[in-house]
């Protein structure tokens, strides 16, 4: 039932999962007899025990009881009150989304206490050298492997963030109660924490009223760089390289990465208008502004910890030219004091202003405390946002923005008179005065108010915390030079600032970090500094750990992909060409395009004369491009073209690449980032899939583009391959076996003309969208397709789910480490004999056909599904800002596959991810071809995983409940359609358990059984009780109420499944 976590699949402590089952239910219990009263309680257990006993007798195969016992069941929930009806929802959605965090924790315990945790890299290493791999080769492997995880915001994320961060408290809890020196008296305070976090979850609303904009999105996604990656990512590379160390006798190079991250959010416009030029150039410079805004925290921490004086002498020669520097400007404050707060005083008055009446928070901390400790353990992402104000200055007068909303306070300045200096007398004062001509006591207290939160008013309080001269140490070489590359970083980050605000800025470059490599100076020459005396342990503590993310973030946390559909390329060349009067672009066949992309591209002149008159889709296109070549590849990734199907799709998009930069050159006020984007076709329908290495042999042919690879990117091409589109265009089996024969087809094809090859994988979170064990899709690769480099998406709920806690993370970070570097090492097998490629092709034409002429050939499907399932109603969750269909139609075709996946969970047939595949197996099985299927299912790594992923979802499927749906909404003269999909998931489950040869669905994983048992009692009402709400709904559609109530049963379900699209 879970796919989010079969990747760490270790069997977990079910005792101590039961109990803090049982403790977190305890509590939910309590809360709610006090917020909905004993009465309703009663009625949430006797739904709960019927539930139990339905699933006791379903369990024990006596289904006649068991259907009765449903039956009441139903009853009991058509007699609620619509009030019942909600309460109930959100008690079992909560309880479901409880349970999870449980599940979680003991995950997490499980990991920290093995000692030797299977596909970690002590253990995978071990492995392979017991294996035949030399050292060197291991070693070598590993550090030139290259892994990039691109985080997306596809709709899947069901939870709001205030949920996610009050589930994430409760997690913190459940690991405190577990620490054996707990007291009594500790214990009592924790279960009252708990209590208190389990209260205030039922008080919040748990449904978004507004749909998010891509800036929330990817917001979301910097909050997991925050919250989880940041402190993940050094404890990762540190196991890689105790790892490496024990194995080979060499750590991991200090500046050798194997994994990085990127992102879609605030890039991906493929069918979603709000995307814009403007949009993406905010969310890279949000991301800049992120990553520098972390790097100054821990510089200030590094400050603090490296206090030493010993160093080499041309460290102290450095430290030494920088105070000489700092000295020609400022008097003798020293760099205990930023000169970024000195500097507000200059031109300013010699006074020094009052010193308030009370410190602010946090005051007798040290520079280096973080700033989110002082109230919480929880991290919190602060970022510009439209309530920034930056200080501004006219007529000589400093102004300080606030907020609008205190609107006496805003029209205040504070003005000083005088030298550039601060003076340090006793008898400082300051002026300040309103800009109106009224002065009042309460604007007084206004001003102070003000003047507290002002950056001027605290510069005050740092003289409270430094010493005085008389007690100030010695020169700390490495706090100047620290001190000094913080000072960069306070003004890189005011930069930003208001470049957010299209504000204009200076650029002095000398002033400024642009790159990662003008950061990583600083502190790789304290690290050498520090090894060269011998203070090696200092050196690979906190310093290597900043390093490191500097080399694994950049500047920029995660560089940002941007994605848009062939199609609109073409629409925008159809326009310049006609504007040229050359004609239609698209009317051409591909051999003319080829020839006018070429003969272009080879040109020196930009093709879109600067007068050009487009409409308003088109000029968006261009104003992509423009934005993209000033952010440049510094910041961005790769140009990913959705539904590209030929090789005229990738030259479109690199001639509009050229354009813009030849447009651009020399127009910036700023040096321009260096390199183009390269361009990624994406290969996404079946269709498509199967032209894929046709379309890269004709790309590579052409001697401009060939020659470009070489130059600009490397001798490396990036193909993605897409697994949710051609999931819904042939089924899950096709689609699987199409993508496998992809793959081959692409490194053949760039093997054939000397070029690198990263394969793209476009996976989703469930399996109908090739999500499913990390570990698993990796290892059962096309041997040769993973070469030590790897790209792969994670999607919606996956990233939380992943990557949500930083245990959790660093074990996902070795899984993909592990798993590429044995795919790489150790190919997976190809299949044994011809035979087999023969019978997979079979089975697919068999699969495809018949899923095929359910969901596009029968006319009666489209009205089906929308009866059977609440696919209607998805689009009010507010879960996403991209449009659920990618043109205005009610068919299945321009319906997105996450809303296709999701509506069949929610209904628990899943049927996406199994239909066609009883039709495939059973006519390749009723030819002979048993034994066949049997041995490839043991010798055939693909053919194996294939099978299995398709187990675990038939084990999440349930008959019943996908038969109650269809009793009760659907018209009665579509349910013999769904009587006839039922048929087929009892073939599909038969015959998988033939080539299998379990007795039952899931029986290699029986930790994932029982944990599907568990949630039964709670997910089973979840699903009667929204059939009910939906029937009620279609009867009153403008019931808002009603509608709260579907949507938290939404959320409930994919709660108790894990998933949802």
């Amino acid at each position: 039932m879970t796919d989010i976590t079969d990747d760490i699949s270790e069997e977990i402590s079910f005792q101590g999962f039961e109990d803090d089952c049982k403790l977190l239910g305890n509590l939910l219990n309590d809360v709610l007899q006090r917020e909905v009263g004993p009465q309703f309680m009663e009625k949430v257990e006797k739904t709960r025990v019927l539930a139990q006993s339905a699933c006791n007798m379903r369990m024990a195969g006596i289904e006649d009881t068991a259907e009765l016992l449903e039956k009441q069941l139903a009853a009991e929930l058509s007699q609620m009150t619509l009030e019942e009806a909600l309460s109930l929802a959100r008690t079992f959605s909560h309880y479901l989304n409880l349970s999870g965090i449980a599940e979680t924790h003991h995950r997490v315990t499980k990991i920290r206490s093995t000692a030797k945790l299977s596909k970690s890299c002590d253990d995978t290493f071990n492995q392979l050298i017991q294996g035949g791999v030399s050292p060197d080769e291991l070693y070598n492997t590993v550090c030139n492997q290259v892994v990039e995880i691109v985080l997306t915001a596809h709709p899947t994320q069901i939870n709001r963030r205030t949920l996610q961060y009050k589930h994430i408290r409760i997690a913190h809890l459940l690991e405190y109660n577990d620490r054996p020196d707990l007291g009594q008296e500790d214990r009592d305070m924790l279960i009252e924490d708990l209590e208190r976090e389990i209260s205030a979850i039922w008080q919040t609303d748990e449904l978004r009223r507004h749909k998010p904009t891509p800036v929330d999105e990817a917001r979301a996604g910097l909050n997991i760089v925050e919250q989880s990656l940041w402190r993940a990512v050094p404890h990762y590379l540190r196991r890689v390289s105790n790892a490496l160390k024990k194995h080979t006798g060499n750590p991991l190079p200090l500046m050798c990465t194997p994994i990085k991250f990127g992102s879609w959010m605030g890039g991906d416009r493929d069918g979603n208008p709000n995307v814009t030029a403007k949009v993406t150039r905010n969310v890279s410079l949000l991301s800049r502004w992120m990553a520098i805004d972390l790097y100054i925290r821990e510089v200030d921490n590094l400050r603090f910890e490296l206090s030493m004086n010993q160093c080499t002498e041309n460290f102290s020669r450095l430290a030494h030219e920088i105070l000489e520097k700092e000295n020609s400007t400022d008097d003798r404050h020293d760099i205990w004091n930023p000169p970024s707060l000195r500097n507000q005083f200059k031109n300013n008055s010699h006074h020094a202003p009052p010193l308030p009446t009370q410190l602010p928070t946090g005051a007798d901390l040290p520079s280096c405390a973080e700033h989110n400790e002082v109230e919480s353990h929880y991290p919190r992402l602060d970022v510009p946002g439209s309530e920034f104000m930056p200080l501004h200055s006219e007529d000589g007068q400093s102004s300080l923005g606030v907020k609008e909303s205190l609107h006496d306070i805003s029209k205040l300045t504070i003005k000083t008179h005088g030298n550039d200096s601060v003076s340090n007398s006793g008898n400082a004062q300051s002026v300040v005065t309103p800009r109106g001509s009224s002065f009042s006591s309460s604007q007084l207290l206004a001003q102070r108010k003000v003047f507290a939160e002002s950056q001027l008013g605290r510069t005050s309080f740092h003289k409270l915390l430094e010493p005085s001269s008389s007690q100030r140490p010695g020169i700390a070489p490495y706090r100047v030079v620290l001190g000094d590359a913080k000072q960069k970083l306070l003004k890189t980050r005011k930069q930003l600032e208001l470049l957010l605000e299209d504000l204009p800025c200076e650029h002095d470059y000398k002033d400024y970090y642009e790159t990662s490599e003008q950061l990583l100076e600083p502190l790789i020459m304290c690290y050498e500094s520090l090894k060269s005396c011998g203070s090696v342990i200092l050196a690979e503590g906190r310093l290597a750990d900043l390093i490191r993310r500097v080399a694994t973030f950049g500047m920029v946390l995660m560089k940002l992909d941007l994605r848009q559909e062939s199609g609109r390329h073409s629409e925008t060349l159809d326009a310049i060409t006609e504007y040229l009067d050359m004609g239609t672009y698209s009317d051409w066949d591909e051999d003319k395009k080829l020839e006018f992309l070429t003969r272009e591209l080879k040109g020196k002149r930009p093709l879109v004369p600067p007068t050009i008159k487009v409409a308003s889709d088109v000029k968006e296109v261009l104003e992509t491009f423009r934005v993209a070549a000033e952010l440049g590849s510094d910041s961005l990734g790769a140009y990913v073209i959705s539904m590209a199907s030929n090789a005229s799709d990738v030259l479109a998009v690199e001639l509009l690449q050229k354009n813009a930069h030849l447009s651009i050159a020399g127009e910036l006020s700023r040096r321009r980032p260096c390199g183009t984007l390269r361009v990624v076709p994406l290969f996404e329908t079946v269709k498509d899939l199967r032209e894929a290495g046709s379309v890269i042999r004709k790309l590579l042919s052409i001697d401009w583009y060939h020659k470009h690879i070489i130059k600009n990117h490397n001798g490396h091409q990036e193909v993605m391959v897409g697994y949710s589109d051609s999931g819904k265009d042939g089924g899950r089996f096709t689609a699987a076996w199409e993508l496998y024969k992809a793959q081959e087809d692409v490194v053949a094809a760039c093997n054939e003309y000397g070029i690198k090859v990263t394969l793209f994988h476009g996976r989703g979170g469930s399996i109908g969208r090739g999500g499913g064990p990390t570990y698993l899709a990796i290892q059962s690769q096309p041997p040769g397709s993973v070469m030590g480099s790897l790209r792969s998406t994670e999607q919606g709920e996956m990233v939380q789910a992943k990557f949500g806690l930083p245990q959790i993370a660093v074990r996902q970070l070795e899984i993909y480490t592990t798993a590429v570097l044995l795919a790489t090492l150790r190919p997976p097998k190809l299949p044994k004999e011809e035979k087999w490629r023969n019978l997979m092709d079979e089975i697919s034409k068999i699969s495809c056909s018949s899923y095929r002429n359910t969901v596009y050939e029968n006319t009666e499907f489209p009205a089906y599904f929308h009866e059977a399932t609440p696919e209607a109603e998805l689009g009010f969750l507010n879960i996403g800002s991209r449009p659920t269909r990618r043109k205005s139609s009610v068919g299945i075709g321009h319906l997105r596959a996450i809303p296709w996946i999701f509506a069949w969970t929610q209904t628990r047939f899943v049927l996406p991810s199994w239909l066609g595949v009883g039709a495939g197996l059973k006519g390749i099985c009723e030819k002979g071809h048993t034994e066949d299927l049997r041995a490839m299912y043991k010798d055939w790594p693909f053919f194996q995983s294939t099978i299995d992923l398709i187990e675990m979802v038939l084990g999440k499927a349930d008959i019943s409940i996908a038969k109650h749906y269809d009793e009760v909404l659907v018209s009665e003269s579509r349910r013999e359609l769904g009587a006839e999909l039922r048929r087929e998931l009892s073939t599909a489950e038969n015959f998988v358990l033939k080539v299998t040869g379990h007795e039952k669905l899931s029986e290699n994983n029986r930790s994932l059984r029982k944990l599907i048992e568990s949630r039964l009692p709670y997910l089973n009402p979840m699903n009667m009780l929204q059939v009910e709400i939906l029937k009620r709904l279609r009867q009153d559609e403008d019931n808002n109420k009603l509608r709260d109530a579907l949507l938290i049963t939404i959320n409930g379900i994919a709660a108790g499944m894990r998933n949802t699209g």
